[in-house]
């Protein structure tokens, strides 16, 4: 029997990771200090768009409400075929994660003015999944350390394509 359960794990294992979309801002305007992965409670039609890739996470945060963690304002375009029975684009979503996680979370977000930002949706065998990132925002020092970094970067591989 243990067998037969080993052939089913491969099998979904198999199926890898689709990306839906990613947060390009994110990692603009936030230092990325910690990520973790979560799952979505979703509704069928929204599952139904995401596998249509009409989704956007560029205004999309993650706040604790009483003991749980909800994602707000990502936008999941409507399905169309859905009609009558379809979900409301920007709606909250429950994250799924484990309590110790969560709990550890929101203490940081509420104490030390730490923000989570969803940075990448996708699918993963199957199942909608979101990487969340606990995140501080940037200074204008920050960014222009970014710059100088990345500038840096690009005259040291120049100069090594030269010789």
């Amino acid at each position: 029997m243990a067998g037969g359960k080993a052939k089913v794990a491969a099998g979904k294992t198999g199926q890898g990771v689709r990306i839906i979309t990613e947060n390009r801002k994110a990692r603009a305007a936030y230092t990325v200090d910690e990520k973790v992965e979560a799952g979505l409670m979703l509704q069928g039609s929204e599952v139904k768009a995401l596998r249509d890739g009409t989704a956007n996470l560029s205004d999309a945060y993650a706040l604790p409400k009483g003991s749980e963690l909800y994602l707000l304002n990502a936008h999941i375009g409507s399905y169309k075929p859905a009609n009558v029975f379809t979900h409301e684009p920007t709606r909250g979503r429950k994250l799924l994660m484990h309590r110790a996680e969560i709990d550890r979370w929101t203490a940081k977000v509420r104490e030390r003015g730490y923000s989570i930002i969803p940075l990448v949706l996708y699918f993963k065998n199957g199942r909608a999944k979101v990487e969340l990132g606990l995140c501080r925002g940037k200074t204008h020092e920050d960014r222009r350390q970014d710059i100088k970094e990345r500038e840096t970067k690009r005259e040291m591989e120049r100069e090594s394509r030269r010789r």
